[in-house]
């Protein structure tokens, strides 16, 4: 299977993503390899350390621990699945909306065998950490009063059947790809809108925390929020840069507009909070860094320095109006706002690709603004199909949880209580 990726000049560089084999050593590029390595890792950091902290000081005090611990079990259980049957699923056959067993376990593939420039291996575990992070995303919507034995069966059940067949439709050869031509280089469809739109759904079969709406419900620290996003916005540079797959022009391109877009969502989300809401807060800023790494996530291979500026900008507004305005309209408890943030950040940013693909970044893809309306109509059915298969999915993956675990919520005296204390037997901070 087929792996694009497009160079900086402007060239297409195939990478045989799908298919493990034993290639000829003269193909290995150590410096390829050597940055993706390092990629990987950046990437691994960002679930269990950045996203936990940036999840666990928005998160009452109460409930902080278990906040960390889900979120630190997503990973590893993600880290399980993808190696078991993620991977096969997502990167094996040519079928249009999800892969096969062929390479379960990983079978077939040896420290020989590669994936374009870089090993197999390499490629299979830069993957995994996409995935691991894409259902901890979904977390986000359902902390203070989730079972964390729900959240381990949900985890499984949510990669193997919501996130694998996006993921293979998007970068396996599937449909989306190959027939649609959607535009999406780390993950606007399969991360953030995939994550965002099933954490909506988890919500809302949830039910609301005990006293939402009423009760003042303040974040255990925004010290280890601000913390955790600077950790984020450093793990994205191996996100978006790192997909270029190659230590090349492309991924120097990606490396620099993710650090702008992510600047101007800052800013912009500082500016519009102060505006109205009269405080530039340290908790809005960390959300407009994040809210700016969204939005450029689909686009980082495929436009410049201003659309970046102006993805990030624009998004920096749109994750403020989500959280603030249309989440106390609407009345859903989307606690951490998954899809406040990731969802409709993530909406834009695969809209904007389709509005600002730049042919000096792409050498052929073309946006509205260079000439192409065709590709935001593709991005657009993209976004569409997206959502709509991730609300149904989730649905049914929960309702399958519920049956599997006699039901979602703690106990009400459990959430009472607090879920560090009444689950895991700890604190994460001792009050005197």
């Amino acid at each position: 299977m087929l792996f694009k990726v497009i160079s900086a000049a402007g060239l297409v560089g195939t990478f045989l993503s799908g298919t493990a084999f034993a290639g000829d050593a003269s193909a290995l590029s150590p410096g390829d390899t050597a940055w993706i390595l390092v990629a990987t890792a950046l990437v691994m950091m960002m679930t269990p350390a950045g996203l936990a902290l940036f999840y666990g000081g928005m998160s009452r005090y109460k409930n902080l621990l278990n906040t960390y611990a889900m979120t630190f079990v997503s990973y590893c259980i993600g880290s399980l699945v993808w190696v078991a049957w993620g991977y096969s699923l997502t990167f094996s056959g040519e079928g249009a909306f999800i892969g096969n067993f062929d390479f379960l376990f990983l079978k077939g593939m040896d420290i020989s065998s590669l994936s374009g420039t870089i090993p197999s291996y390499v490629f299979v575990v830069f993957q995994m950490t996409f995935a691991c992070i894409t259902v901890a995303l979904v977390l986000g919507s359902a902390v203070d009063r989730l079972k964390f034995s729900s959240w381990l069966i949900f985890s499984v059940l949510w990669l193997t059947f919501v996130y694998t067949p996006v993921a293979h439709w998007v970068w396996g050869g599937g449909w989306m790809d190959k027939v649609l031509g959607a535009l999406d280089f780390a993950g606007g469809n399969v991360v953030h809108i995939n994550a965002g739109v099933a954490g909506l759904v988890l919500s809302l079969m949830l039910g609301k925390r005990r006293g939402y709406g009423k009760d003042v419900m303040f974040p255990s620290s925004i010290a280890l929020t601000a913390l955790g996003a600077a950790l984020l916005w450093f793990g994205w540079f191996g996100f978006n840069a790192g997909s270029a797959l190659a230590a090349d022009g492309l991924s120097a391109s990606a490396f620099l507009v993710t650090n702008s877009s992510a600047a101007a969502g800052a800013v912009t989300w500082m500016l519009v909070e102060w505006k109205f809401s009269g405080k530039p807060t340290v908790l809005g800023i960390a959300s407009g860094v994040v809210a700016g790494l969204v939005a450029i996530t689909p686009a980082a291979g495929f436009v410049g320095l201003f659309a970046s500026i102006m993805l990030g900008g624009v998004a920096g507004g749109l994750g403020y109006f989500s959280v603030a305005v249309l989440k106390k309209k609407l009345g859903y408890d989307d606690s951490l706002d998954a899809f406040g943030v990731h969802g409709v950040c993530g909406i834009w940013g695969a809209l904007g690709t389709g509005l600002f693909a730049d042919p000096a970044i792409t050498g052929d893809i073309a946006g509205l603004f260079h000439g192409n309306p065709g590709q935001l109509w593709a991005q657009f059915l993209s976004v569409i199909a997206t959502m709509a298969f991730s609300a149904v999915a989730t649905f049914v993956v929960v309702l399958i949880t519920k049956m599997l675990t006699s039901g979602l919520r703690v106990e009400l005296d459990e959430e009472i209580e607090g879920l560090d204390s009444a689950i895991h037997g700890e604190r994460g901070f001792e009050l005197i």
